[in-house]
């Protein structure tokens, strides 16, 4: 697959393609590290073709309290950049898409979170070992911080489903 793939590093609120040059987008766990929603999603409607697809699998700010840090996503509140689901809607909509659909995904998220302890129950290794190889000892408390604010609703997985005019 070597000759049908490529990688490219750089910046989400300007990337180096033409305008109109992608199908498609999909973007998991990403928002959540910029600040410039806006921005981001202008720079994803430039280069996607009329008709071109876009989906997101996010995490959103839930209704319940404040989320708890740190975080697999940000060690402080100053460093990450949820926002609420209706929040998401309106800015993919004012950046010219139309949204098809926001899917709360807060039920799976807690059965796999069933699933993940169960697992350590038995022994087996965990299924979070990225991030407790790039977080260290703080892996811990931020696992134990995101557990939490699903649990609590604080935090809710959500998949958008969109499209470019």
């Amino acid at each position: 697959m070597q000759d049908r793939v490529r990688f490219e590093q750089g910046n989400a609120l300007d990337t180096p393609f033409p305008d109109a040059s992608f199908a498609g987008a999909y973007s998991m766990n990403v928002s959540m590290n910029i600040a410039d929603k806006a921005g981001l999603y202008r720079e994803i409607r430039r280069v996607l073709r009329p008709g071109g697809w876009l989906v997101l699998s996010e995490l959103a700010k839930g209704p319940g309290a404040p989320i708890d840090y740190p975080t697999p996503w940000a060690a402080t509140p100053e460093a990450s950049f949820l926002q609420r689901p209706e929040e998401t809607r309106a800015g993919l909509e004012a950046a010219g898409f139309h949204v098809d659909a926001v899917h709360d995904k807060l039920a799976a998220a807690k059965a796999y979170g069933a699933s993940v302890r169960a697992m350590l129950e038995r022994g087996e290794k965990s299924p979070h070992r990225a991030v407790e190889l790039i977080h260290g000892a703080g892996a811990a408390p931020a696992i134990a911080n995101m557990a939490a604010g699903l649990r609590e609703s604080r935090i809710v997985p959500i998949e958008v489903f969109a499209r470019a005019p």
